[in-house]
Order: structure tokens, then sequence, then C-alpha cells
């Protein structure tokens, strides 16, 4: 089903919602890891390591390094279930990836920004996960935590005024 031809009716968790997941989260497996620095699951890899204390890890079956960390042929290779399931995957992969992430028992799925399967909400939730979509776990981390800044996303100023530099 594509996404592109279909109204969105699913609902996704509020933010509060969204805070408890990230504040339950102790570990998060980013699956479609990449070791391109342009590409978006790179710069929240970095994030991630930097700026929290999850445990992170990288699932790529073609890699076996990421930021000098050992990347995973899938899921089930990772030494413990992680909590948060983070997927930069085309949507066609996505059924594949949850049902990778319900065999090892994961918490929550959550697909990045851009990423939106109904059909794939609908059965991770049916299996008792959290299921977050078309969101960027970093943004959501650094929005919660105060790091916006980080990626230049807030001045720390709120004003409709512009600022005078001294």
């Amino acid at each position: 089903m594509s996404t592109a031809t279909t109204e969105r009716s699913w609902v996704g968790p509020s933010a509060p919602e969204r805070l408890n997941i990230l504040r339950s989260t102790q570990s998060i497996a980013i699956v479609g890891a990449s070791n391109k620095t342009a590409r978006a699951s790179y710069f929240v890899a970095t994030y991630l390591l930097s700026s929290t204390n999850y445990r992170v890890y990288f699932v790529n079956p073609v890699l076996d390094e990421i930021l000098g960390r050992p990347v995973y042929a899938s899921l089930a290779d990772l030494p413990e279930v992680p909590d948060l399931v983070e997927v930069f995957r085309k949507n066609d992969d996505l059924p594949g990836v949850l049902d990778e992430a319900i065999a090892v028992g994961a918490k929550t799925l959550w697909l990045q920004l851009g990423a939106w399967h109904e059909e794939v909400a609908t059965k991770a939730e049916a299996a008792g996960m959290n299921v977050v979509m078309d969101r960027c776990v970093k943004i959501e981390h650094a929005r919660f935590h105060g790091g916006l800044h980080l990626a230049g996303f807030n001045t720390g100023v709120v004003s409709s005024k512009r600022q005078v530099l001294a």
C-alpha cells in the first residue's frame, strides 16, 4: 500500500507519551545505519552516542563497523534485546523489520521522518509494541532535553522581534 495515495488515519503517541518512551528506553538499535556522513542515520547515531546514555547498536547486513563500533547483520544478532528499534529503511522493507522486532521482543518501533506505514503500525500495536512514525528520535530527544540548538533548530530566544547583537 502506497502512503502517497492513502489518507493517514493512524494517530501516534502524544508528546508526553513520546517523552515517556524515550525515558524508559535504555537501548536503541538503528536499522539501516549507514557509515556515510551525509546520511540521516549517521547524524542520528553521532547525536545518540555523544548526547545520550542509550546503548546504541547498528544493524546493516553489508557493513562491519560504524563510528568504531560493530555493525550487526540483524536484530537477532545483537548482544541484547533493544528497547527501541529505529528504522531507516524504505517503506517496502518495514513489514520485514517489524517481524524481526517482534521476534526479538523489542518494545518500540520508531520510524524515521518520512516513514509511514499504517499496516505496520497496527500490527506492531497488536503485538504490544509502542509505535512512533514520521519522527526523528534525535529531534524528539533534543526537544525534550533542551538540545535542539545543537542542530540549529533553537536559538534560545522566544520573541517575534529580531535579536540585536551587542
